[in-house]
Order: C-alpha cells, then structure tokens, then sequence
C-alpha cells in the first residue's frame, strides 16, 4: 500500500452535501480531499435523481404545452412529436454540463478528487479502493472525517428489481420507449414525478399505494387537490392497496395485490418500484469502529455539531435524521464545516422548504394543518387561490392556491402551502419570511407587485388577517 497522504479533511461522496461541504473546508482554510465512488460527481441528485428528473419533466411539459395548450394562445401547431431519443440526449448534455461544473468547482478550491470506493478504517484513516479493481487500495490521513454518501432506493425481496422490466427510478429515467402500462409502488413524490414523465408521452399510469392516499407528508387540503389534479390527468390509483409479489411472464411483469382481504392481479410491461430511500452505509466503515445507528431508522447518530459517535467522524444529508433533500444536505455541509472550524453552523429544521414537481408544483415550509392540531398550537389559516389572481389568468394556469398558517396569538408565520403555478420558486420568499421571524401583518403589509403570482402570497395572508380585499 502507497504511502499515506496527509489532509484536515476527508469527504466521502461528492453529492450536494459532500462538495459542498468540501469547498467550505476549503475555503476555512483545510486542506481537502473529496473521494468519490461513481464516475462523476454530484451524487445522487445530479446523476440519477433531482436533476435529471426535472429536465425530463420540463422536456415532456413542453411537449404538453405544444400539443394540447398553445392553441388556447393562438398558437397553431400541427403534427406535434415527442422524440424520446432527443429528450434523453438533452437530459445527459444538462447532467455532464452540471458535472463538469461541480469538477471545475472542486479543482478551483484545490480539493482533491479521489476516485474509488472508500472505507473509514479509523478515526482518521480512510482507505480507498480504486475504480480499477488492478490497482492497488491505498490510505488517506485525516484529522477530520465527513460521510455524505447520501441514500439508496429501497428494495423488497418480493419485488426483484431486474433493471428493465421490474425497475427502480435510476431506470425509469432512461427508458428507451413510452410504456404502454407503467405500474408505480408507492405514492410519494418520486413515483409521481416519474409517472407525469411517462403520462405526457403517453403511457398510462397506476400508483398502487398501502396508504389511503398519496403524497402523504403534505397538508391535506394541498394533497387532496393534487390528487384530483393528476387524476383528471389520467392518474389512476390503487389506494390502500398492498403489492405482495411480482413476476416477469413473457416480458410483462404480473403483480399481485391485496386490498381488504381481496387479491387481484394487474399487468404492467414496466413496475416501478418507489417505496422510500434508505441511507447508502454498506461497507463505509469497518465494523469495529462504535458509529451509531438510530434503532428503526437506520439512520446514522450525530450530535447538534454534526458529529457521530466516533470523535473526529461527522455526518450529513440523508445518512441523517430529517427530510432526504438536497438543499438540506448542503445546508449541513456548511453547518458541519463551519462548526468543525469552531464557528456558529447551524440549521433551522423548521423552515426547509419541499417541493413536488408535477403539474400542477407543490411547495411546502414549515407546520401543515394537521401537524398544529396534533401539537395544540393555536393557529389561524388563510387562504388563498390562483384564479383570482390576474397573472394566473394570463397565464392560463389558474389551478391551486396558497395556504398560510399563522400562530393564533402571535400571528408568526408557521407554515406556508402552495399548489399551483411555479409553486417551487414562490416558496423561497416564504421561507424566508419564517426564518426571519415574519408575521401574517407583516408579509400582508408588503406591496407584492402587480400582476404576478406572488399576489396568491399577499392576499392569502391578508386572508389569515381578515382583511383581504378580494375574496369573495
């Protein structure tokens, strides 16, 4: 084994906590080395996950937009295609472009890119086995340690994922045809994302989900309305339904069901399987090093400093407790650094905003309706939606509307809901509005320019003031 080479840091995984966290090390001064398992860096998100999900999602949106709305603007087109190949093409050019950023990025901070599967040997002792199996592992030094590895889909035994026929959503974003029945296990964001994909080309698409409904982590109101949404799309759903096998007969996949003591059985040619995120640990470290795992979660213990069990190893974004999100795991990324550095990093869990990319957007901050009730919070509630709103009109896109909670007492913003247009960027604002400790009084105080969406905003929270002037 080569001789060690000697560094302040190791990052292992070059995901959005992991490079991230690695240029503010860098920029604090340490000497860095970010060693990554894949070709490419991003992780997860950039390669197989939130970024080329969304470029497919824009492409097939477009093609929507042209076949089935232009004309409502005067705009007429004839013999609208949807080229798959091109899609797909695009969707790689916009995921290397993006990669070869976050490279310039890391050699423009001096970190050291490392390329292989790493295991944590020690407390300060990282070794490394390189892509090319012929070559030789070797060790690197550190006198800190960061894991940032990021999750993994979850897999069933009874649902064996083979790469074509039953699937998870790395393959579902790369098909090489529209499949005429794609079956979805699981009613979250990922399959929901993936499954608009495929519906706009023109599959047709069942979520089969355990639960009563989908989407179950959003408000209610907000996830009953995008159920009615993507239902009027050509959703269908098998709610409260369980998967309990699969099988691949002459290239279509039979699953089997059982819901209220009934079986039944549905056919698909693709399955995808989309039932959760699981921390990606396997091999990380030697199994005599003491690190910490949650009982039930599986997730890895850290402290309020980012820091496991093991003096000197620390961990972040979805090896961690909390929302599996990118933005939330570069967020720690700073955060850890910055107390590694003994500065004050921190993170407000209360105000990370999520979004669902379907159509319409959902975007969410802060408590939902339900979660004030469970928690006996006095709470007020104002509403708004997008058609009384002169820019959705324009825009034709009048579906959804917000939803603001306030503090009963205090009117403190404690959570913002939207469903509806460009729901993504409009929940910034709100989030932060909370974390600078924003009042209904005061967002609903602020002129929001005219026409635009972000009127839904203001009215809504003059809806939670009593006082706004344009609800009916």
């Amino acid at each position: 084994m080569r001789s060690r080479e000697k560094f302040d840091l190791v990052v292992i995984g070059s995901g959005p906590g992991g490079y991230v966290a690695s240029v503010r090390a860098a920029q604090l001064g340490m000497k860095v080395a970010c060693v990554e398992k894949a070709g490419r860096p991003g992780g997860v998100c950039l390669n197989a996950g939130c970024i080329p999900s969304k470029a497919l999602l824009d492409s097939t949106g477009y093609y929507l937009l042209a076949k089935e709305k232009l004309g409502d603007h005067g705009v007429r087109l004839k013999g609208v295609e949807a080229d798959l190949g091109v899609m797909m093409q695009r969707k790689e050019n916009v995921v290397r472009e993006l990669g070869d950023g976050v490279q310039k990025l890391l050699a423009a901070n001096h970190v050291a890119v490392h390329e292989g599967a790493a295991q944590v040997t020690a407390p300060d002792r990282v070794k490394i086995q390189p892509q090319d199996a012929k070559d030789a592992p070797y060790e690197l030094e550190a006198s800190s340690i960061l894991l940032a590895t990021g999750s993994e889909p979850v897999s069933l035994d009874f649902l064996p994922v083979d790469g074509r026929h039953i699937v998870t959503s790395t393959e579902a974003l790369s098909f090489d045809s529209v499949p005429k029945h794609l079956g979805i296990v699981g009613g979250g964001y990922i399959g929901l994302e993936l499954g608009s994909v495929w519906l706009r080309l023109g599959a047709r698409v069942t979520v089969m989900e355990m639960t009563g409904h989908i989407a179950g982590n959003l408000d209610g109101q907000v996830r009953r309305s995008l159920e009615r949404a993507l239902t009027n799309q050509g959703f269908q759903w098998k709610l409260e339904t369980r998967v309990v096998g699969a099988r691949v007969e002459s290239g279509e996949v039979a699953v089997q069901l059982e819901s209220q003591g009934n079986q039944d059985s549905m056919h698909f040619d693709r399955l995808l399987v989309a039932v959760g995120r699981k921390p990606r640990t396997r091999g990380l470290w030697v199994d005599d090093l003491p690190i910490k795992i949650r009982r039930g979660a599986g997730t890895i213990w850290v402290d309020e400093r980012y820091e496991t069990s093991v003096p000197g190893i620390h961990a972040i974004g979805d090896l961690i407790d909390g929302p599996m999100l990118a933005h939330k795991a570069s967020a720690e990324g700073i955060a850890a650094l910055e107390c590694m550095a003994g500065l004050e990093g921190e993170v407000n869990y209360d105000v990370i905003p999520a979004v669902v990319y379907t159509s319409p957007e959902v975007a969410s901050v802060g408590m939902t309706e339900e979660q004030a009730r469970e928690r006996n919070v006095p709470f007020c509630a104002g509403r708004y939606t997008f058609s009384g709103t002169a820019r959705a009109r324009v825009l034709g896109k009048t579906e959804g509307f917000v939803k603001i909670l306030s503090h009963g007492r205090t009117g403190r913003i404690l959570g913002v809901h939207i469903i509806g247009p460009e729901a993504s960027e409009l929940i910034a604002p709100c989030a932060l509005a909370m974390e600078l400790g924003a009042t209904t009084k005061d967002l609903a105080r602020t002129v929001h320019a005219h026409p635009t969406l972000a009127e839904c905003l203001h009215e809504a929270a003059m809806s939670a003031e009593g006082c706004s002037v344009h609800t009916l």
